[in-house]
């Protein structure tokens, strides 16, 4: 193993987003180029991971306050992913179904304890090795105090040379907590007390940014953006900017591939349209809506990050104004989103369905199935639903903002991929919408638009060669 990849999710063992795809797919194809690669990750209690067998590598302990939290680590001996998967078992802290939140939705009062059993029982493991990992790379703030630990903390003083680079997928969630839980790290070194603390509380996003040997963040547009708002830490940005980069996402092509995906309806051969009518169709017979008007679909999760909080004014004065149009809605999240979109099933019959699960297998029929993907995003950090919308022909709708604007051009303009649009409102998402079903009466012009986005090239390739450019020069 020369990189480990430490992070709290990774597809398929365990996803809640964005981030359990990227460590589900960089991994594989640094792999892939002759990097050999490892992802560790808790063992959660999700079907995918219930369902595999087991390696025991180590058992130990790690100091939580006054508690010594016992911890297992195993490895995976699924070898279809294309990277090593390891786990961390601390059954007192991951032994649940969720990731993040309960079956409620609610977070779990001890993250700051789970974060802290999961990245030092990984640095325990790795104290233990014969050969060490040439490189750690750290993802979001779960595991952002890493780069301080091997640092400042002398249990793994022997860990110090260690090069860590430290991805941002969202610099919105930042871990902070209080000084009172201070005693639940590692002890370190007093001098270091200031690396830790950002506006009086321990910030563990801040303190990778100063920690860590380098820093990515998930497209350029992205890093620009944190730049001007990173809440709080602009400054800090600003100041490390010498040792940061902003990596375009890639996506998996050999997971999302129309041609050969078998779990939708109707694979894409050599008539785009065909395929794209025969998807729908089945999409049509799941959801209550009509087959002979454009369908407009919201995959993702149901917050104000991802604009989900706009859909309801959106997607109503839409059809109150008789525009002929349909809508199906994918995802979890704020009860006071879901609630409204239920109520609007029954008020917009035929045009309006959702289901408010997380469904992957649902989720590619839907990419395969609608001519519309509606991205209202306030802020994304890079967004790969676009680019799977683009890979199954179904035309982007989207704000102007972070790896939206760097993946999608308008079609007002010869290389135009998608709709875009600037301002997060109503009227702005609304013209969008306009647009695109004029845009849908157009047959040929979205047939053509189909297959050049079908055409395009998200993969992880150029992606791979930037980060194995870091690699090499801190290795």
């Amino acid at each position: 193993m020369k990189i480990l990849h430490i992070a709290a999710e990774c597809y398929p063992a365990a996803k809640a987003g964005g981030l359990g795809d990227v460590v589900g797919a960089l991994p594989k194809y640094l792999n892939q180029k002759g990097v050999q690669t490892a992802v560790i990750i808790p063992k959660y209690k999700t079907k995918w991971l219930l369902g595999q067998r087991f390696k025991k590598e180590i058992d130990g302990t790690v100091r939580i306050g006054s508690y010594q939290a016992p911890y297992s680590v195993y490895l995976c001996e699924n070898v279809s992913l294309g990277f090593p998967l390891y786990v961390v078992d601390a059954p007192q802290f991951f032994d649940r179904p969720g990731i993040y939140t309960d079956a409620n939705g609610q977070g779990y009062e001890d993250e700051v304890e789970r974060n802290l059993v999961f990245q030092q029982a990984v640095l325990h493991w790795i104290l233990g090795m014969k050969e060490r990992p040439h490189l750690l790379h750290c993802h979001d703030h779960h595991t952002a105090l890493v780069p301080f630990i091997v640092k400042h903390c002398p249990e793994y003083n022997a860990l110090k040379n260690i090069p860590t680079v430290f991805t941002i997928h969202n610099g919105q969630y930042q871990g902070a907590f209080s000084w009172q839980k201070a005693q639940s790290l590692p002890f370190f070194e007093a001098k270091a007390a200031s690396l830790l603390e950002w506006n009086n509380v321990i910030n563990p996003m801040a303190c990778a940014l100063k920690c860590c040997w380098y820093f990515t963040t998930v497209s350029p547009g992205y890093l620009s953006e944190l730049r001007q708002y990173s809440g709080g830490l602009e400054w800090l940005m600003n100041n490390e900017r010498a040792k940061s980069i902003g990596i375009l996402n890639g996506i998996d092509t050999q997971v999302w591939n129309p041609f050969t995906d078998p779990m939708i309806e109707y694979r894409l051969t050599n008539d785009v349209n065909v395929y794209k009518r025969e998807n729908k169709r089945a999409v049509c017979r799941r959801f209550r809506i009509r087959e002979d008007l454009p369908l407009f679909t919201f995959i993702g999760r149901l917050v104000g990050e991802k604009g989900a909080d706009l859909l309801p004014p959106l997607i109503g004065s839409f059809l109150y104004e008789g525009a002929q149009a349909c809508f199906v809605v994918l995802g979890t999240g704020d009860p006071s989103i879901s609630d409204a979109l239920k109520k609007m099933q029954s008020h917009f019959f035929g045009y309006f369905d959702t289901s408010l699960e997380y469904n992957e297998t649902l989720a590619h029929q839907l990419y395969a199935g609608a001519d519309f993907l509606l991205m209202p995003s306030r802020v994304e950090p890079c967004g790969l639903n676009q680019m799977y919308a683009q890979r199954y022909g179904t035309v982007p709708v989207v704000r102007s903002v972070g790896g939206l604007r760097d993946t999608v051009t308008d079609v007002a303009s010869p290389s135009g991929s998608g709709i875009r649009f600037d301002r997060f409102t109503v009227e702005d998402a609304k013209l969008a919408l306009y647009r695109s079903v004029k845009l849908y009466h157009d047959s040929l012009s979205l047939k053509s638009l189909r297959e050049k986005i079908i055409g395009m090239d998200h993969s992880w390739e150029k992606s791979v060669h930037q980060y194995i450019q870091i690699y090499d020069a801190l290795t």
